[in-house]
């Protein structure tokens, strides 16, 4: 075990008052021979009396030492709070006084550490305290600093107490369960989800039903009509067995972060992460195959998850991708088509989730064009929330207060250009088949269920 000795704070101040003791005695003048003698006196009493209480206490500790035994959620969300629960567990026939300081990941915000609190004799003591992740990945809980205070209260020992424990933080999946409890209600609506109706049946057929006023005689089932006596009609679904491929953009452009700005918000990739999940949750649900492929960061990095189907993907494909951080490397758009293009034969809906400018779209657009001449491809990309602000805000005044213009005026002029400027290389990139998305990072969750919606009914796939 290793110990390391302070002194005390009732063992400052007594020393400190002796100090000041001695001070007055020599200016009353009194004998320095005599000063020198109680001196000596009291510092051989205090060495002795620390000695025998940090014996003591050494033998009280090692005997029955305090057990610090933390009660962790299997995983955390980044961006949501959790209150952790711990023990101070002492076994022991005496109690201690002890400042406890848990040490928690440095990408964990944390409130409620150090904590002061006597521990009895024979008792297990509760302590809580909040940590709010601020990084997806792994992250690690070393054994936890403790400060006790000797039996007689002349020195605090540094302790360290229990054992180092590993975890991860997935991205968050409120908007996950958010949807499921929504869908149950019918209620998709409240987070502008469309409820469009279908534009004709689906292809997969699903199931004889009896026929209700509306439905399309087209569909009766006749030799089944004649069977049960009455009418019964064909119910037809939208088509299943399908892939929805996911394009995850980790290079330097889907680094930018709002989040100091936003309330809940965070990293543009963590916010495609998000929407990845939603829609991967909303795909396998109606029984595709969802896959992801990541690029713009190095080889040695990339992730490939295949495609799958079953509800209990999504955990895998999470999972494969959860600590991955975008890079301050260039998105080579081009190199990551050839390789999806060598990688996945069957037809798929691709989603390349990006933060796209105008200046991209040279390098793009050839890139758009080889993966369409197989699959349909989906491109959302991530608009800064800042631009639309910056375009929103009311012109000044000069400083003399009459009609000039300040100059914010430049920076709407700017805003709007560049808004502009994207809006034009959007529309150089559609095609026949062209589907396009450019929102905020809040809206994308929506938009990507909405459009994948869209597809299936008109049954692009």
């Amino acid at each position: 075990m290793r110990l390391n000795i302070l002194p005390s704070r009732a063992s400052v101040w007594a020393l400190a008052a002796f100090a000041l003791a001695c001070a007055i005695a020599l200016v009353a003048r009194v004998p320095l021979a005599w000063m020198a003698s109680r001196v000596s006196i009291f510092a051989s009493a205090l060495l002795v009396v620390t000695l025998i209480d940090l014996a003591w206490s050494f033998v009280a500790w090692k005997r029955a030492p305090l057990q610090w035994q933390r009660r962790l959620p299997a995983a955390f969300a980044i961006g949501v709070p959790r209150t952790l629960t711990g023990s101070l567990v002492n076994e022991g026939a005496r109690a201690w006084r002890v400042a406890l300081f848990d040490h928690v990941d440095p990408s964990l915000d944390f409130v409620g550490l150090p904590q002061l609190m006597r521990v009895p004799a024979q008792a297990r003591l509760d302590i809580t305290y909040q940590v709010t992740p601020r990084r997806r990945g792994p992250v690690q809980f070393d054994p936890a600093d403790l400060r006790v205070r000797t039996i007689l209260g002349t020195c605090e020992l540094l302790l360290k107490a229990g054992e180092r424990e590993s975890l991860h933080v997935y991205p968050n999946f409120a908007a996950v369960a958010r949807y499921a409890w929504l869908a149950s209600d019918n209620r998709l609506a409240e987070i502008g989800i469309k409820a469009a109706p279908q534009r004709g049946g689906g292809t997969d057929f699903k199931q004889l039903a009896d026929y209700k006023p509306g439905a399309s005689i087209r569909h009766i089932d006749w030799k089944a009509t004649l069977r049960h006596k009455r009418p019964i009609v064909r119910e037809y679904q939208d088509e299943r067995d399908q892939t929805v491929l996911f394009l995850l953009d980790c290079g330097r452009r889907m680094r930018a972060d709002e989040s100091a700005t936003t309330r809940g918000g965070g990293s543009h990739f963590d916010e495609a992460l998000n929407a990845l999940m939603l829609l991967a949750h909303v795909a396998l649900k109606e029984g595709d195959s969802v896959g992801v492929m990541t690029f713009g960061t190095d080889p040695a990095d990339a992730r490939h998850f295949a495609p799958r189907k079953g509800h209990a993907s999504l955990n895998a494909l999470i999972a494969a991708i959860y600590d991955i951080e975008p890079r301050a490397t260039h998105s080579d758009y081009l190199t990551a088509a050839a390789e999806l293009m060598r990688v996945q034969r069957k037809r798929a809906l691709i989603v390349v989730l990006t933060n796209f400018r105008d200046e991209d779209s040279a390098e793009i657009a050839p890139a758009l064009r080889l993966m369409r001449s197989k699959h349909l491809v989906l491109l959302a990309s991530l608009r800064e929330r800042v631009l639309r602000e910056l375009a929103e805000q009311p012109l000044g005044r000069g400083s003399d207060g009459g009609t000039s213009v300040d100059a914010n005026a430049v920076e709407i002029a700017g805003a709007h250009l560049f808004a502009q400027s994207r809006r034009d290389a959007f529309a150089r990139l559609a095609t026949r088949d062209g589907l396009l998305i450019d929102v905020e990072p809040a809206q994308l969750p929506a938009q990507l269920v909405n459009r994948y919606r869209a597809v299936k009914r008109a049954g692009l796939l």
